[in-house]
């Protein structure tokens, strides 16, 4: 294992670290944090690297890398990880994600306050598994909330927490963020439409949310054959 004494850092550590801090760089340009509220970790084998608690993104280098093993024990690195480690730690443990992105972000956040589960106004809900759930509260950086996370999360790949914020997971830093970015853009247009006086947001069936959910499977372009 190694450890922040041992040496050189690995070439693999190092640039998995510039898509952490490239992420973590997105959330507060795309606005979906303030300050350095949120966190951006990613896995590499039993390694997690994670963004430090209370050091703006913008001021994160190469230097900066945060690293701790599946335990939460430091191996490489002087700053202290993130108080959220936790429910990084959680989602690792009980999935094969290799990225995870949470944020603050303000429609997701509203959303969280107002329902038990994201309701249903858009097909995407199926690129995140299916309805969206919300969390119950506890105190951020507590076991607590990440094992609320984790019921939250089963057979999904994003959860709304109440009165906090979201999470998403992914088997990419992209698709993680990606996934972030849907859930919140899903929660706005919910709001936008459950706020018009006199009216209800029409909402699509399950069976409809399964159906897109196949054929997401084989969404996106393809190798060429041979």
């Amino acid at each position: 294992m190694h450890s922040e004494t041992s040496g050189e850092i690995p070439v693999t550590w190092r640039d998995a670290w510039e898509e952490v801090v490239g992420a973590a760089r997105r959330t507060v340009a795309d606005g979906l944090v303030v300050g350095t509220s949120g966190n951006v970790s990613t896995r590499v084998g039993d390694v997690v690297l994670v963004t430090p608690t209370g050091v703006p993104y913008d001021r994160l280098g190469p230097d900066d890398l945060c690293a701790v093993d599946l335990k939460g024990e430091r191996v490489a690195g002087t700053l202290r990880p993130t108080s959220e480690l936790p429910m990084h730690l959680a989602v690792y443990r009980t999935t094969d994600a290799t990225a995870v992105v949470h944020t603050h972000a303000v429609h997701a956040t509203a959303v969280s306050t107002l329902v038990d589960e994201l309701p249903t106004i858009h097909y995407m809900t199926a690129a995140l598994g299916g309805p969206v759930r919300v969390a119950p509260y506890a105190t951020y950086g507590s076991d607590a909330l990440a094992g609320h996370l984790l019921e939250a999360l089963e057979d999904r790949s994003g959860a709304l927490l109440r009165n906090h914020g979201t999470l998403t997971h992914g088997a990419t830093m992209d698709q993680a963020y990606d996934r972030t970015a849907q859930l919140e853009w899903m929660c706005r247009v919910w709001l936008a439409a459950a706020s018009v006086p006199g009216r209800t947001p029409t909402l699509l069936p399950r069976e409809e949310i399964d159906r897109v959910a196949d054929r997401l499977r084989g969404y996106g372009q393809r190798p060429p054959a041979g």
